[in-house]
């Protein structure tokens, strides 16, 4: 398992994946944009990747639930599968089209894995929803709409969370590149888990404790939400900070 680092801008050191990497390793698995910082691969170190991959013998399977979804839109990435014909990419309705609901996504590979992945697909769940796939069907006839929305919602919030951060001193972070999450620092001296129950039982706002992810002392916070539902719940969070401060 390779560590993501904070002073690293969460991105993962070729140098250190070149050193787990042997001729016995078979699958090289990122998630790009990542969950739960908003880090993002970029198309030269993801090359990198793939080439590592390729050396090896090995595949490389990128989960890109959240891409679109950038904050700025120079910061375009290809998917993996443009990089590699050893890549595999998954893909879901969950994040950038903001349709939870559905429960729905998809594979981008090789003919051959594609393959392999419809006859296991028949010992699972054989079939989708009728109506799910005809919603997501609809979804994809009308995806420049649906990303322009989401877009819209998710740069809009980001400057708010960012502006927020900037003016509080016990909150820093390495901005997020993509996605509608961020993955803060914090430095009140309580578990990332007792400060988020309390939270939410005080404030009654939700955030997810860095524990969750292996990572103590981050919090988890999404602002894929409405504007004003961001808003308060900063506003609580805050009031909250200021109690811990005069504590």
């Amino acid at each position: 398992l390779l560590k993501l680092r904070e002073e690293n801008n969460w991105l993962p050191d070729i140098n250190e994946l070149s050193e787990l990497i042997d001729n016995k390793t078979k699958l090289i698995v990122l998630i790009n944009p990542h969950n739960p910082t908003g880090s993002l691969i970029n198309e030269k170190l993801l090359k990198e990747i793939c080439t590592i991959a390729e050396d090896a013998g090995a595949y490389v399977l990128c989960d890109e639930a959240y891409r679109g979804l950038y904050i700025n839109p120079d910061d375009y990435v290809p998917s993996v599968v443009d990089l590699s014909s050893r890549a595999i990419a998954t893909g879901s309705f969950s994040k950038a089209f903001s349709l939870t609901g559905l429960r729905l996504g998809w594979i981008a590979a090789s003919e051959e894995i594609i393959e392999e992945c419809k006859l296991r697909k028949d010992y699972t769940a054989i079939s989708n929803g009728l109506i799910d796939e005809a919603l997501a069907a609809l979804a994809v006839k009308n995806v420049d709409k649906i990303y322009k929305r989401n877009l819209q919602i998710i740069r809009t919030n980001y400057r708010i969370l960012s502006q927020w951060i900037e003016n509080e001193p016990l909150i820093s972070w390495v901005p997020p590149k993509a996605g509608s999450i961020a993955f803060p620092r914090y430095n009140p001296k309580m578990p990332s888990e007792t400060l988020c129950l309390r939270l939410i039982k005080e404030k009654g706002t939700l955030l997810v404790p860095g524990s969750c992810f292996g990572m103590e002392g981050y919090l988890r916070i999404s602002y894929g939400c409405k504007t004003e539902t961001l808003k308060e719940g900063l506003l609580r969070f805050k009031d909250f900070l200021n109690s811990y401060r005069k504590s």
